[in-house]
């Protein structure tokens, strides 16, 4: 019984501080990580990571130190289960606090947040912590305050994905 209450009082508390946690679209993988232009070698953060779905994208395709952080429990759980079955030493999932993550190492940032808690929150530690060239992927909502350097929207039935660069 502790273990559901826990698992649901850190859902509830992803939810409120960043974003419900909404599967991404597989055939936007492909968009993303082309607005990415994600190298070899780079460091790639997934700021509230879900199950993984975006990190196992970059880590396989791209062979980059790719990082998760995620605080609802029972998605860091999956994301750990999927590591077991997929992960090699590149690929790290984090348990906690996104706003805790140092981000100084970043190349490119992944995230899916809803607007009043990137302008809010995230945006200032962003601006804070990413080094110069660090380029920051916005998934449906824009980033208020930034200008993006490209806008991906092939269609109406698409959802923008933002490139900014740091």
């Amino acid at each position: 019984m502790t273990a559901i209450v826990v698992s649901l009082l850190t859902i509830a508390v992803a939810c409120v501080s960043f974003a419900p946690w909404v599967p991404m679209r597989n055939k936007d993988l492909k968009r993303i990580f082309k607005l990415a232009d994600l190298k070899q070698g780079e460091i790639f953060y997934d700021l509230g990571c879900g199950t993984g779905k975006v990190i196992m994208y970059a880590n396989k395709n791209f062979k980059a130190k790719t990082i998760g952080v995620e605080l609802a429990l029972p998605l860091f759980l999956i994301c750990k289960i999927r590591w077991i079955f997929n992960g090699d030493k590149n690929l790290f999932f984090k348990f906690g606090n996104l706003f805790k993550e140092d981000l100084r190492k970043a190349d490119a940032v992944y995230i899916y947040g809803m607007p009043h808690t990137i302008k809010n929150k995230l945006r200032e530690k962003l601006e804070k912590e990413l080094k110069p060239g660090a380029r920051v992927i916005s998934y449906v909502f824009s980033i208020d305050g930034w200008q993006p350097a490209t806008v991906d929207k092939p269609s109406n039935k698409d959802v923008s994905i933002y490139l900014y660069k740091r």
